[in-house]
């Protein structure tokens, strides 16, 4: 016979393990919160973009074969960008002291789909030399691409700047403080059930006669501190009084 669980049953086990569940779900929140503002470093972001487009000529508009085969250029531009061609030229002239695959990883290169602008974007712990890497990097690229491919098509169109208010983009407290609540009240209610699961003893007689399939004929009452207290009285009275009697006759 396949065992069902009513709505009131789940909302009874949510209710009787709230505490537990506020427990776990600040406990993320806490541990979140703490890792997020105190262990994790912050690192910021800076961009230049950089155009693709051909040498100007005599004629006063672009033809559309020179625009389709600069965007074509675009995806071998951003492999060039951080090939080890150019990475090493940077981490020379700036005397960075990493390794050319360190310096791979804090480079994105990316552009909007059907656009010659591409966006190259560095990310380091200190903004300046994230700036710096990046300037430096789409200099080099530029300088370099006449004699890797044999075209002068590229231009700088906005360097890489470090303002005031400047924030890092990751870590984002709030975002994981909004994951970890999440994930620590689902945690919890998931605890919860698991509990109530593997919790086996019978609390009442609605379970009896669940498990039994018989109808319960009569209970015992619990009785309380109090109540035994006065029972214990009454009871040492009427023994003191039955003495009394005894003695008497």
């Amino acid at each position: 016979m396949e065992e069902t669980i009513s709505l009131k049953e789940l909302l009874e086990t949510l209710r009787k393990r709230l505490s537990l569940i506020l427990s776990i779900t600040f406990i993320a929140i806490l541990i979140s919160g703490v890792v997020s503002y105190f262990f994790i470093t912050p690192i910021y972001q800076t961009s230049t973009q950089l155009l693709v487009n051909q040498a100007k000529n005599d004629q006063a508009t672009y033809q559309y074969n020179e625009v389709q085969t600069n965007l074509q250029l675009i995806n071998t531009y951003n492999v060039i960008i951080k090939s080890p061609a150019i990475l090493e030229k940077v981490i020379k002239e700036l005397n960075l002291d990493m390794t050319v695959s360190e310096l791979n990883g804090k480079i994105s290169v990316q552009n909007e789909k059907d656009s010659q602008v591409v966006t190259l974007s560095v990310q380091d712990k200190d903004a300046t030399t994230a700036a710096k890497i990046a300037n430096k990097t789409a200099d080099v690229f530029k300088n370099n691409i006449v004699k890797i491919m044999n075209v002068d098509n590229v231009s700088i169109l906005a360097k890489a700047t470090v303002t005031d208010e400047i924030s890092p983009i990751k870590p984002r407290p709030l975002l994981n403080i909004a994951i970890a609540m999440v994930v620590g009240l689902m945690a919890g209610v998931g605890l919860a059930f698991l509990l109530e699961y593997l919790d086996n003893t019978i609390k009442n007689e609605q379970e009896i006669e669940k498990l039994l399939g018989l109808p319960v004929l009569g209970s015992i009452a619990m009785m309380d501190d109090a109540q035994s207290k006065n029972g214990k009285k009454r009871n040492t009275g009427r023994n003191a009084k039955l003495r009394g009697e005894t003695i008497g006759s």
